[in-house]
């Protein structure tokens, strides 16, 4: 992303924020509230059960194995939306031949495995994954499972272009939820179309209080993204997705691994809570980048200046090396910009909010590997 670019991304989110979260907000209570009223059951007697006898020690159930392997959360106008991204393989996840995968033939056991034998015999070109995904979100207390806050269905159709398809590849997906700040415990189930097979996970974890940070500073979890890009609209429901999550109006495709290839650029994501703005209503966040490595300087970028507390920046991996030649008794200097060798690096993020007069240090721990 070049820094145009970003500045436009960041003005984009901001406004989202303020315009765009809340309505796509309200559309979801709105048919929840529907539900509540027609008395609707969101999560089958079945899976409840097993999320019953499973979320006291957390035992996950293994008809469809899946783990998380990342959670994120970012400020809404009334919550704070979490982000759960976790990996499946393909195989287990059931793709199928975008022309015979229908709910009733994924139901007959001995159809969908001839399905699969049949399906790769010659590269289709879509395949299809269908099922059902449930969340359940109880309070915790005293590190137990307590009250019942939201449950959430989410149905899905993800489809794939044949010629990618491994079946021993593990592929991240994600879902998201808008909740009140407190401490959680998720139960997820991922399930066939006609509940055949239900695996399950959970997942404790906590939302800050935005308004409790106002004598410190404090951001959300720092990420990495491979690519961000703006919708027309925001989604109003809950889903599930492949490769990338959203936010708002933005699809963000996260760097997981946090790895990258000699000139990459670090594309780093994050707010910052606890931030004041001045009487005009405006922040002066000044941001230090510096990458490290075995507690030695490698890069010093230039101060970057933010007058909104949300940061989407890219940073070159590029480090300036001296370079000197020496002709005769004729020492001559230049310097030459170089990417970064592949190894284990630390990206150290210095923060000073100038209106509050506050500061806060963060670190991050990324790898150059060769492609």
């Amino acid at each position: 992303m070049k820094t145009q670019k970003f500045l436009t991304v960041s003005l984009t989110i901001f406004l989202a924020l303020i315009l765009v979260a809340t309505p796509a907000l309200m559309a979801q209570k709105k048919e929840e509230k529907k539900q509540e009223k027609k008395d609707v059951i969101i999560i089958p007697k079945e899976v409840k059960t097993i999320f019953q006898e499973g979320m006291v020690n957390q035992q996950p159930r293994l008809d469809i194995p899946f783990h998380f392997v990342d959670y994120y959360y970012l400020p809404a106008r009334e919550n704070v939306h979490s982000i759960f991204l976790f990996s499946i393989k393909n195989a287990d996840l059931g793709y199928a031949p975008l022309a015979t995968a229908t709910p009733g033939e994924a139901a007959e056991q001995k159809q969908a495995e001839q399905a699969q034998e049949s399906a790769f015999e010659a590269t289709p070109a879509k395949l299809v994954a269908q099922g059902h995904i449930f969340l359940q979100f109880n309070k915790v207390v005293n590190d137990q499972p307590g009250e019942l806050v939201k449950e959430v269905y989410i149905p899905f159709n993800i489809e794939i272009d044949g010629n990618e398809y491994n079946p021993d590849e593990e592929a991240i997906y994600s879902t998201g939820y808008p909740l009140p700040p407190g401490d959680y415990l998720l139960s997820m189930a991922i399930c066939s179309p006609k509940l055949e097979k239900i695996g399950t996970q959970y997942f404790p974890f906590t939302l800050p209080n935005p308004a409790g940070f106002s004598e410190q500073l404090e951001t959300t979890p720092i990420f990495f993204s491979h690519k961000i890009e703006r919708m027309a609209a925001p989604e109003t429901r809950a889903e599930v997705h492949r490769g990338f999550f959203t936010y708002s109006v933005l699809r963000i495709e996260p760097n997981v691994e946090k790895a990258f290839k000699p000139g990459d650029n670090l594309d780093i994501f994050f707010y910052i809570f606890g931030a004041r703005p001045n009487p005009e209503g405006k922040f002066d966040i000044e941001v230090n980048y510096e990458v490290i490595q075995n507690d030695k300087p490698v890069i010093r970028y230039a101060k970057a200046n933010y007058d909104f507390p949300i940061v989407s920046q890219p940073l070159p991996m590029k480090k300036t090396v001296l370079i000197k030649t020496t002709k005769g008794e004729e020492t001559t200097e230049r310097k030459e910009q170089r990417d970064l060798e592949a190894g284990d690096y630390t990206l150290v993020i210095t923060i000073n909010d100038k209106v509050g007069n506050k500061t806060l240090e963060k670190r991050v721990d990324f790898k150059v590997i060769q492609p």
